[in-house]
């Protein structure tokens, strides 16, 4: 990993090096989605962020750029179930390693935002407290994992309007809270969190 000298510097110190986050871990309802994204290490780009700390509209502004630049980026996620039955913290997990699992292109090393990762056999990796306001394919997966959650919140909103996801993302907002009370769980709903 390279020294952090500076907001969101490149991975130049391991060729071919993975970025990987979620998106989801504390929501009430919906998977867990995870990204893994390779960039080459002259990519540059004045708006990438942590996607928290973008807007709606400048990840979307993003997410096109970084899928057409990236030398390998993909998506991975946990279901509802899944985590039900392992818990949040290893269905995130799970959901970054099918991430990696579906690049194109082998990384030689994990960049892996957070203080815990479950190791995944034959891939070395480093944990990065903080990794997506550092470096810039921590950020890159952060808006893909991100984005792509949303869009799915968005479309399971079709189907269950009354909670409002396509605004809350399934997370614990007022709102979306009152709704559970009002009309009950969903079956996207995590049930082993405490929803109300």
């Amino acid at each position: 990993m390279p020294v952090r000298t500076s907001l969101l510097v490149s991975c130049t110190a391991q060729p071919f090096e993975a970025g990987l986050d979620e998106a989801g871990r504390g929501c009430l309802a919906g998977p867990v989605f995870a990204a893994a994204v390779i960039l080459p290490a002259d990519f540059t780009s004045p708006l990438l962020n942590d996607s928290k700390q973008l807007s709606a509209r400048q990840r979307a502004v993003l997410r096109p750029q970084i899928c057409a630049v990236a030398v390998a980026s993909a998506v991975g996620q946990a279901s509802v179930e899944e985590i039900t039955h392992l818990n949040i913290a290893q269905a995130s997990y799970l959901a970054m390693h099918r991430a990696v699992a579906a690049l194109a292109v082998s990384p030689t090393h994990l960049a892996v935002d957070g203080n815990r990762f479950k190791p995944l056999a034959g891939f070395p990796h480093t944990c990065v407290v903080g990794g997506d306001g550092l470096y810039r394919h921590i950020a890159a997966a952060s808006v893909l994992a991100k984005t792509f959650r949303d869009e799915h919140m968005e479309e399971l909103a079709a189907a269950f309007p009354a909670y409002g996801w396509q605004q809350n993302a399934g997370y614990p907002t007022a709102s979306h809270r009152a709704a559970i009370r009002a009309h009950g769980p969903s079956p996207h709903h995590r049930m082993s969190f405490r929803l109300l």
